[in-house]
């Protein structure tokens, strides 16, 4: 049985908001876990983004006895061995008051990757966007998953006002600007999650199929 609503297992509100327009297109309702804040957070101890974003999606699913979609992405930098990596959102956590907002996160985040990056040089700052989805059905069960990735490199300065955490950082040479210059609909149609989403779509409508068959 197709879901009417899936409980998407974020509290970004930039990443709900471009994975719930996804859902509208395949009319399917979202939610967030804005509306579940009394649920204590899991460990998020995964080696990958892949393990997060299945621990998060089976444990949503279970506590709530909803279909449950969670993202797990970041920010791998070659310069860097990969770091920030599955520590991308708490990076610079050290930095940060407990009760710090998205934004001085994010802001702390990027002045930390600055200074690891201060003396790489441009042919040495490679890097990827990484996006893993793991939708979990009412059953505790994996339905759906699917994997994006965007190549770019880290710039020497902010630009751009758009997107959120390491957007205006991260410089797409082929557009020739990072992917916070990028429109909100330019940013799906070539950002990790946005080659996530799209794979997950397809997949999920072939799951829903097989379901009905």
């Amino acid at each position: 049985m197709k879901p009417s609503c899936i409980i998407i297992a974020s509290g970004n509100p930039g990443k709900c908001r471009e994975i719930s327009q996804v859902l509208n297109e395949l009319d399917i309702k979202s939610t967030s876990l804005a509306d579940y804040d009394d649920i204590p957070e899991p460990d998020e101890n995964g080696a990958s983004f892949a393990e997060n974003a299945r621990e998060k999606a089976l444990y949503y699913a279970k506590s709530t006895g909803q279909w449950c979609l969670a993202d797990d992405s970041g920010l791998v930098v070659d310069a860097l061995d990969g770091a920030p990596g599955v520590r991308s959102a708490r990076y610079a956590a050290e930095r940060c008051p407990p009760d710090a907002t998205r934004d001085i996160i994010d802001a702390a985040n990027n002045a930390k990757l600055f200074e690891e990056l201060a003396n790489v040089p441009d042919n040495k700052r490679s890097a990827r966007f990484v996006c893993h989805l793991t939708l979990a059905d009412d059953k505790d069960q994996i339905a759906v998953e699917a994997h994006g990735t965007i190549e770019g490199q880290i710039a020497h300065d902010r630009k751009g006002d758009n997107g959120f955490g390491y957007d205006p950082l991260f410089y797409v040479p082929e557009f020739g600007c990072t992917t916070a210059q990028l429109s909100p609909l330019e940013k799906n149609r070539v950002s990790h999650r946005g080659n996530a989403l799209r794979q997950f779509a397809i997949r999920l409508e072939e799951y829903f199929r097989k379901m009905e068959s």
